[in-house]
């Protein structure tokens, strides 16, 4: 839990800072350090959904973007493999972008599949592949 709470802080600033281009790079520097990625286990996933969640209820703004790319980077730590994915939701109505973390076809955090299904791609940012993610 700590460590989520160090990243979700870390990314919730970085954001702030209008910073995105250098989390980037921290991401893939991080899945670089693997040759090739590891499967990503459920109860792996489980965890780092679970974590920060939690984290993201201490830490002010910590919008679905923030929770994402926090996800990722600690998947990338870990070797694991996930997209962060920019969407909109389809039907109109106000501009409201969504950010998913998927890894391995599984919604670690965002929403669920059906709430995905409403949504239409903006944009993936992967760690490790350029391939676009599909749960």
């Amino acid at each position: 839990m700590f460590e989520a709470l160090v990243t979700v802080v870390r990314v919730r600033v970085d954001l702030w800072r209008h910073r995105h281009d250098a989390l980037r790079k921290i991401v893939v520097s991080n899945a670089a350090r693997f040759p090739e990625p590891k499967a990503a286990d459920r109860g792996t996933l489980a965890e780092i959904s679970w974590a920060v969640a939690a984290a993201a209820r201490l830490v002010p703004q910590a919008t679905c973007l923030t929770q994402a790319t926090s996800g990722q980077l600690l998947l990338a730590r870990r070797g694991i493999d996930s997209t962060v994915r920019l969407s909109l939701p389809m039907g109109g109505g106000e501009f409201r972008p969504h950010a998913w973390l998927i890894s391995d076809n599984i919604i670690v955090l965002g929403g669920t599949r059906a709430e995905f299904a409403r949504h239409t791609l903006l944009k993936n940012m992967t760690a490790f592949s350029q391939g676009e993610a599909r749960p």
